[in-house]
């Protein structure tokens, strides 16, 4: 049995490592076997010496994401147990050191998952990138974040969020109130998205200027678009006709990111989804990256990575 104790500047700082939340030191002892005890500026940990090490270093690792502004929120501390345990800590530090700077105002984004960090690297290092996945992997936040940081660093002159207007059943020509109304409702998931990246009144003054231009997808037919950072969000109720127009769209200078969750098509039973077809015909496409999430990477309440996995299996078993 090894014993270490890990001092701290002080309580305030010790306790935010773990979001002054005893429930979370449980899940480190179930998680880790190790038994972590806090007190006055420091934690205590007790266990093997192997899983002492593991814990005293996901704990470091944490007061230096702390220290430059990311908070330690009870999610924050499951991923970073989740990955210390199957990963281990080298890729926890891998994680934390991929920063998203979206503003000086709001806290850097990182990815929370080895899938995450593979995703943010394809879009870094690909024109086009595609990230098929369930729900709550982050395929939309990631891409929001890269594509402002572009747009703050200056590699591109604008971002354009796009999705299709055709979910759910609905038609947009049975919704009431004019076109910018009808088709708020399907756009309103982007404008939360940048909200988290942005101050309100910067978010305003890109509007304004067009250098962020949120848009369903019809709109982009017939365009060009130059030195932009484009996001094709819910690509799955793009009809294969309208994928190809989007990707056809891309100018000079420019870089499109496509997201969407084959398991949730709302397309008519005569319509092809777009996505599944560039899925297939893309796939060794120099210049394109595919990335596939899995359950393992869905970063919202952890029952929701227990509803997908509960799905998949009674699905799995009706066709069977």
């Amino acid at each position: 049995m090894a014993s270490e104790t890990l001092h701290f500047e002080n309580a305030r700082q010790a306790q935010q490592l773990f979001n002054n939340d005893p429930r979370n030191l449980q899940a480190l002892e179930e998680q880790l076997e190790v038994k972590a005890t806090a007190r006055d500026g420091w934690i205590k940990l007790e266990g093997s010496t192997e899983a002492v090490e593991r814990a005293k270093q996901m704990f470091l690792l944490l007061e230096s994401s702390l220290k430059s502004g990311s908070p330690v929120r009870n999610r924050e501390f499951t991923y970073a147990l989740n990955v210390v345990k199957h990963e281990g800590t080298s890729v926890l530090k891998s994680l934390l050191d991929e920063r998203i700077q979206t503003s000086t105002k709001k806290a850097a984004v990182t990815p929370k998952t080895v899938g995450q960090k593979k995703y943010v690297e394809a879009i870094r290092h690909h024109d086009v990138a595609f990230a098929i996945g369930p729900a709550g992997t982050g395929k939309t936040y990631l891409a929001m974040a890269m594509a402002v940081e572009a747009l703050k660093e200056e590699k591109v002159s604008r971002v354009i969020l796009t999705r299709p207007a055709v979910e759910a059943g609905e038609a947009l020509g049975f919704l009431p109130g004019d076109l910018y109304e009808k088709i708020a409702p399907y756009l309103r998931p982007l404008h939360d998205a940048l909200h988290d990246m942005l101050p309100g009144e910067e978010i305003q003054k890109h509007m304004e200027r067009g250098t962020i231009e949120v848009a369903p997808l019809a709109y982009m037919r017939g365009r060009t678009l130059n030195h932009s950072f484009i996001i094709l969000d819910e690509a799955q109720n793009s009809t294969t006709e309208q994928m190809f127009m989007f990707l056809t769209r891309l100018g000079h200078g420019s870089k499109a990111v496509v997201n969407g969750d084959i398991t949730q098509i709302d397309l008519p039973p005569h319509k092809h989804s777009g996505l599944v077809e560039a899925h297939h015909a893309l796939k060794n496409v120099e210049g394109v990256a595919i990335i596939e999430f899995t359950r393992r990477d869905v970063v919202r309440h952890p029952l929701v990575q227990r509803i997908i996995s509960a799905y998949e299996e009674h699905r799995s078993r009706r066709n069977e």
